[in-house]
């Protein structure tokens, strides 16, 4: 009777492993089969180049020295998820927003800018980008918790806000790098998905065995 149990009992495991590996395959073939960014601008880098992007992390640093000897870097990575309820729709391509960090450096100087900006889709195949804080950093390398970094940045007068994102404009952050910056995240993203389906398939493919 024990053994009988233990037959049946590996038998439902092995129906469990079936329909998983079945729905994982599914999955597969239809995130493969897709191509959600086909219509999609790509826009450029600039005079940007691509400092890190490890096909295991979820960010990507963005790198530029301007002609006045300024450095500009900047770490981009997707946002969460928006909250919705199940009766709001959105047919966006790019779901979630981009998270990106700027940093200035002038020339000499130990001090930097820092702006936490976020790019979101406009809804007419392009982007924007808006400041969330500004901060003036005295070292990059030696920062404490209780320094005071600058105001709330909403709180700023609206002529000094539009002043902040033309700099960063001017230092090449315009549409063309938000637009490839929301599609390459989104690229990625969609590239570890189908990667980390892979795997998954691999590893119950081999309990079938």
């Amino acid at each position: 009777m024990q053994r009988v149990s233990k037959i049946i009992e590996k038998g439902a495991k092995a129906l469990q492993d079936l329909n998983l590996l079945k729905l994982l395959q599914s999955e597969i073939t239809h995130e493969l089969s897709s191509n959600p960014f086909q219509e999609v601008k790509s826009g450029s880098l600039g005079d940007f180049v691509v400092d890190w992007d490890s096909l295991q992390s979820q960010d990507v640093v963005l790198r530029r020295k301007c002609e006045t000897g300024e450095e500009v870097a900047i770490s981009a990575l997707l946002g969460p998820l928006p909250f919705t309820r199940e009766t709001d729709t959105d047919d966006s391509v790019f779901p979630r927003n981009v998270l990106m960090k700027i940093c200035v450096k002038k020339p000499g100087l130990r001090s930097v800018l820092q702006f936490d900006c976020e790019v979101y889709n406009k809804g007419d195949n392009g982007s924007e980008f808006d400041i969330q804080n500004a901060y003036y950093l005295q070292s990059s390398s030696a920062i404490s918790s209780s320094d005071y970094r600058g105001p709330v940045f909403c709180d700023l007068d609206h002529r000094l806000i539009g002043a902040f994102k033309e700099y960063l404009i001017s230092k090449g952050i315009g549409e063309s790098l938000t637009n490839f910056l929301i599609l390459h995240l989104h690229k990625k993203e969609h590239s570890q998905y189908v990667n980390w389906l892979k795997k998954l398939e691999s590893m119950v493919t081999k309990d079938e065995r």
